[in-house]
C-alpha cells in the first residue's frame, strides 16, 4: 500500500479515435462547441490529430487512423464506457443540441445521486453523457 498520495491534479485530456475525421471534427466543433487548439496531419501514419477545447476547458484529442476497428458498445465491453460532461443547466443543453440537429435520449434521474442526465452519441457512436451538477 502506498504511504503517500499520488500528486494528481485532474484530467489533462481525453483521446478519441474516429473513423471519419471530417464528420467527427464538424460534430465536436459545430454541435458541442469545441475550439481548435492545434491540428496536425502525419503523412507517415496517414493520421490526423486534432486538439480541441470543449466548453468548460475540457481538452479532447481527436485522432484518425486508416480503418480503425469499430467500437464495441452493445453488449458493453471492458474499458472506457462513456465521456461525461457536466452542466448546470441540462434543459438548456438539450435545447441547444436539438437546435443543432442532435436529439439526446430522454432525460433520466440517477437513482443513486438524484441528479438528472441524458446521453447522446458522436458520429462514431461514442456515448457522451450530459450530467447536471449543482
Amino acid at each position: 500500500m502506498p504511504t503517500s498520495p499520488l500528486p494528481l491534479s485532474g484530467i489533462h485530456h481525453v483521446a478519441l479515435i474516429t473513423a471519419d475525421y471530417r464528420r467527427a471534427k464538424r460534430f465536436y466543433l459545430e454541435v458541442l462547441g469545441a475550439e481548435i487548439l492545434n491540428e496536425t496531419y502525419r503523412a507517415e501514419r496517414d493520421s490526423h490529430k486534432l486538439d480541441l477545447r470543449l466548453p468548460g476547458g475540457i481538452q479532447l484529442e481527436l485522432f484518425s487512423f486508416p480503418e480503425p476497428p469499430e467500437r464495441l458498445s452493445y453488449p458493453e465491453a471492458c474499458g472506457w464506457r462513456h465521456l461525461a460532461l457536466a452542466t448546470t443547466d441540462l434543459d438548456a443543453c438539450v435545447k441547444v443540441l436539438e437546435a443543432r440537429g442532435v436529439t439526446p435520449e430522454p432525460i433520466r434521474v440517477d437513482a443513486l445521486t438524484g441528479s438528472r442526465f441524458t446521453f447522446l452519441s458522436d458520429p462514431d457512436g461514442t456515448p457522451i453523457e450530459l450530467y447536471q451538477v449543482s
